[in-house]
């Protein structure tokens, strides 16, 4: 067994209080004996495109990313920052961030698909490539503990990404997100249990909540999904932690009791 701690969190523009609310939590998870600690998407900085660009650091570079690493250190854990703005040669990308309990950044993923949608919300107008650079690589870490595939949010409705992961051998793929209200009702556990079912791996999804200081609004709802496909410890619609066993031999019994990888039959070995 492993144990995971999710932080679900109503983030907003200024880093700083981000930053005092996941330090608490970080230490009360770890006190409790997580390995492994995630936060939402945006976590440190929740706002405008003026927000995350003003805040936006070089790669393993500036205070926050500094913050972070001793914070991973401080309490011998896992750390992944679900994503943070990040500055580029060209632009900044909304990128997560995994520290090893050595504070050392081992992994880190920048969002491969830009949240550009209309939601019937509040807010009306998602355009998240005019504030950030599209990633380009797909990226899994190999812990000690578990092989964890990386995602962010809208990710989540692009099955060939976690097929992808798969096949470089994950089998505890991560979600954080800010997913809205309104598509978080309508399809945040079903697209998070498929990815599961299909892929036969952990996923643990951790969500934003509540109303933000901008006006938007995010459905919470973190959970952790077992690779049958069930919903083994979720929470509900405001700021809260949560703490997962999860048993990683579960995946290699299933993978081997129903072998869908190879009986893909568009599958890397057929391709090539």
């Amino acid at each position: 067994m492993e144990r995971v701690g999710l932080i679900q969190m109503t983030s907003g523009p200024i880093p700083s209080d981000n930053l005092a609310y996941i330090r608490q939590q970080v230490a009360m998870l770890a006190e409790q004996g997580a390995k492994l600690v995630i936060t939402p998407e945006n976590a440190l900085v929740f706002g405008s495109r003026n927000d995350y660009h003003h805040v936006a650091e070089p790669i393993e570079q500036g205070p926050l990313q500094t913050s972070l690493a001793e914070l991973a250190k401080e309490h011998n854990v896992w750390l992944v920052i679900g994503s943070m703005p990040i500055q580029r040669e060209q632009g900044v990308t909304t990128t997560s961030m995994l520290y090893s309990p050595q504070g050392e950044l081992v992994a880190h993923y920048d969002k491969l698909h830009m949240f550009d949608v209309d939601v019937a919300d509040s807010h009306k107008r998602y355009r998240e490539s005019e504030t950030f650079h599209a990633g380009s690589k797909i990226v899994s870490y190999p812990t000690p503990f578990a092989h964890i595939g990386m995602s962010i949010c809208y990710d989540v409705r692009f099955p060939s990404l976690y097929s992808e992961l798969v096949h470089l051998g994950a089998n505890l793929i991560l979600v954080p997100a800010a997913f809205t209200a309104v598509t978080g009702k309508a399809h945040w556990e079903a697209l998070l249990r498929a990815r599961a079912i299909e892929t036969q791996s952990w996923v643990v999804a951790v969500n934003q909540v509540g109303t933000h200081p901008c006006g938007r609004e995010t459905w919470g709802h973190s959970m952790v999904i077992s690779p049958w496909g069930d919903i083994v410890a979720s929470l509900s619609d405001q700021k809260d932690n949560l703490l997962v066993d999860i048993d990683l031999s579960q995946v290699e019994e299933l993978r081997a009791a129903m072998p869908v990888q190879q009986h893909a039959r568009f599958s890397h070995q057929l391709q090539n």
